[in-house]
C-alpha cells in the first residue's frame, strides 16, 4: 500500500512548505524509497501560464509540457526524479473536470456539490499519482494556510483520505511560523497553537508539526507546542532559517524525521546514505578561492521568485566551478531608458531570462548588444536568444528595424516571428510549444563542447522562433546555429563566432538543474565568468 504524507502550513504564507516537503522526500529517497510529489493550488485558475510572474513568480515547465507552480522545480530539485502534469493540480482544474463530467450526464442527475464531488475528484488524482508513479511514498503539499477558505475542498478530501487507505498509511505535516517578538526577545508559540486549533476544526489531527523560525528554537518551546498541539515531542521539529535551503534534508535527518515517519507508517527500508548530499552542502558552505558577479537582466527582477530556477542553477554551477557568485538583479526597464548602464561594466557575466511582452525589451537588446561589443559572457535563455538574434540583425543591416513580430507585427525585418502552428491559436493558456523536444548539436560548437553529447532533449515554453529567412545572411554576420531540431527545421541553440562565450537557446535550460548535476550551460557560462573574473584580478583582463 502507498503510503501518503500531507503538508499543510499555517500562521503565515511562503513559510517553504514546498522546500519542507521536498526535504522529506530527500531523506525518504536516501533509505531506498521511491518518492513522488504533488502540489495542490487552491486558486481558481487552471494552471499558472497565463499567470503574470507577480502574481505566481515562476512558471515551472515540466518534462511533459505541465506549466506548474514554481515548488514543483523545487521538488524535482530535491529529490531528482521528473514529474508529471499529474504532481499540480488546481482548483480551476478539479472544477472544470466536475462541471465536464455534470454535462455529460456522468453524474446520473445528481446534484453536484463540494462534498462528496468535488473531494472525490480531488482524491481520485491524488490517487492516480500514486497508481501511475507506483512511488512508495507520495507527499502532497497544499498551498496557502489553514484557514484560506478556497483551500478548505482539499483540506477535507485529505482528511477523508485517511478513512480510505487507513491510518497507518497516512501522516499529517503542518508547518508553521514561530514569529520572533523583539521587545520581548522571545519566539512565540501562540500562532501556532491557533493554527493547528483550526486544523483540528476542519478534522485534521497533525501528526508532526515543523516550526518555521529566525532564531533557535529551544527544548522548552517544542514541549510546549508538543503538550498544546498534542503531538509527540519528537514530532515537534525546529526548522531555523538556514545558510542553504539544500541544508534542510540534513536538519531533518538530525532531528530523526525519517526514522519518526518510518515508524509511524511501518516502512521498512534501508539506513541513509545522504553523503553526497552533505558533501555538496558542505561545498556550498566552504570558502571559495574567487568571487564571479554575474547580472541577471529581466523585467521582472522586482520579484526574484520570477526567476527563481535560473537562480538555483547559476549557483549548482558556481558550487560545481568552485567560485563564490553574486547575482545584480537589473531591471532591464532601467536599461531600456539607459540608466544604470554602467551596471554592465563591472560584470563577469549576464544572463538575459525569458519574458512575455514588449516592455522592458529594448533594455534586453542594449544588453546584449554590450555583452557582444565589449566580450563579456552572455547566456540568453529563450527570449535571452531572441534578443540576441535582434541585436546582431540590427547591427549587420544598420538598422533599428529588426525585430521580432510578437514586439512589432509590422516589422520588415522578422527575424523572430511566430511559429506557423501557432498562428490559428486563440486561448493562451497552455498553447504553447510546451515540455521537452530533442536537439541535435553542431560538432565542434560551444554547445557540444558544453554537453558533452550530439543529442539532447530539453523543455520549452515558447511560441516565436527564429525565422529561418535569415539564416544564410546572419551566418555571414558570425551567428552560429549550433543547435537544431532533429528535422534541421528550428533553431534551439544559437552561438556568437569568435565570442568567448556568447550563447542563446530557445528552450530553459534552468529547469533541468540539479543541485548535484548542474546544467551543461550553466556551468559552461559560470567557467567563462570565472575566467573572465581571474583575468580582471590578475591584471590580464577588462
Amino acid at each position: 500500500m502507498t503510503k501518503y504524507i500531507f503538508c499543510t502550513g499555517g500562521v503565515v504564507s511562503s513559510l517553504g512548505k514546498g522546500v519542507a516537503a521536498a526535504s522529506i522526500g530527500r531523506i525518504l529517497k536516501s533509505r531506498g524509497l521511491t518518492v513522488t510529489v504533488q502540489k495542490l493550488d487552491p486558486y481558481l485558475n487552471v494552471d499558472p501560464g497565463t499567470m503574470s510572474p507577480y502574481e505566481h513568480g515562476e512558471v515551472f515547465v515540466l518534462e511533459d509540457g505541465a506549466e506548474t507552480d514554481l515548488d514543483l522545480g523545487a521538488y524535482e530539485r530535491f529529490i531528482d526524479e521528473n514529474l508529471s502534469r499529474l504532481s499540480n493540480l488546481t482548483s480551476g482544474q478539479v472544477y472544470q473536470e466536475v462541471i465536464n463530467r455534470e454535462r455529460r450526464g456522468d453524474y446520473l442527475g445528481k446534484t453536484i456539490q463540494v462534498i462528496p464531488h468535488v473531494t472525490n475528484q480531488i482524491k481520485a488524482t491524488i490517487n492516480r499519482v500514486a497508481r501511475e508513479t507506483q512511488a512508495d511514498v507520495v507527499i502532497v503539499e497544499v498551498g496557502g494556510t489553514v484557514g484560506d477558505i478556497e483551500g478548505l475542498p482539499f483540506l477535507e478530501a485529505l482528511r477523508q483520505m485517511r478513512k480510505d487507505v487507513g491510518r497507518e498509511n497516512t501522516l499529517y505535516i503542518h508547518v508553521t511560523l514561530l514569529p520572533h517578538l523583539a521587545t520581548t526577545n522571545e519566539l512565540k508559540t501562540k500562532p501556532t497553537q491557533h493554527s493547528v486549533r483550526e486544523l483540528r476544526g476542519i478534522g485534521i489531527q497533525p501528526d508532526m508539526i515543523m516550526c518555521r523560525a529566525d532564531l533557535p528554537v529551544t527544548d522548552d518551546l517544542r514541549d510546549k507546542i508538543a503538550l498544546f498541539c498534542d503531538v509527540d515531542r519528537q514530532a515537534v521539529i525546529p526548522l531555523e532559517t538556514a545558510e542553504t535551503i539544500y541544508e534542510v534534508p540534513l536538519v531533518l535527518e538530525q532531528y530523526g524525521v525519517a526514522d519518526f515517519i518510518c515508524e509511524r507508517m511501518d516502512i521498512d527500508c534501508r539506513p541513509p546514505n545522504l553523503s553526497e548530499w552533505a558533501d555538496m552542502v558542505a561545498h556550498i558552505k566552504k570558502v571559495k578561492p574567487y568571487s564571479v558577479k554575474v547580472g541577471v537582466v529581466g523585467k521582472y527582477v522586482e520579484l526574484e521568485d520570477a526567476y527563481i530556477s535560473v537562480y538555483e542553477a547559476l549557483n549548482h554551477a558556481a558550487t560545481h566551478q568552485d567560485c563564490d557568485l553574486e547575482i545584480e538583479w537589473i531591471s532591464s526597464e532601467d536599461l531600456e531608458r539607459m540608466r544604470h548602464i554602467e551596471r554592465l561594466a563591472g560584470l563577469d557575466g549576464v544572463v538575459v531570462p525569458g519574458g512575455f511582452g514588449e516592455r522592458g525589451i529594448e533594455g534586453k537588446i542594449v544588453t546584449a548588444k554590450y555583452c557582444r561589443v565589449n566580450h563579456v559572457p552572455y547566456l540568453g535563455l529563450c527570449l535571452g536568444m531572441q534578443v540576441m538574434v535582434i541585436e546582431l540583425a540590427r547591427d549587420t543591416f544598420e538598422s533599428d528595424a529588426p525585430n521580432s513580430t510578437e514586439f512589432n507585427p509590422a516589422t520588415h525585418f522578422p527575424v523572430i516571428d511566430l511559429m506557423p502552428d501557432q498562428r490559428d491559436i486563440a486561448d493562451l493558456g497552455g498553447t504553447m510549444r510546451l515540455g521537452s523536444y530533442p536537439c541535435h548539436l553542431a560538432p565542434g560548437s560551444v554547445a557540444a563542447q558544453a554537453y558533452g553529447v550530439d543529442l539532447v532533449h530539453e523543455r520549452h515554453r515558447h511560441r516565436f522562433e527564429f525565422n529561418n529567412e535569415y539564416r544564410e545572411q546572419l551566418g555571414r554576420a558570425g551567428l552560429v546555429l549550433s543547435g537544431l531540431s532533429p528535422d534541421g527545421r528550428l533553431v534551439e541553440i544559437a552561438e556568437i563566432k569568435g565570442h568567448p562565450f556568447m550563447l542563446g537557446s530557445q528552450f530553459h535550460p534552468e529547469f533541468k538543474s540539479r543541485p548535484t548535476r548542474p546544467h551543461p550551460l550553466f556551468a559552461a557560462f559560470i567557467k567563462a565568468a570565472g575566467d573572465r573574473a581571474r583575468a580582471k584580478m590578475n591584471g590580464t583582463g577588462e
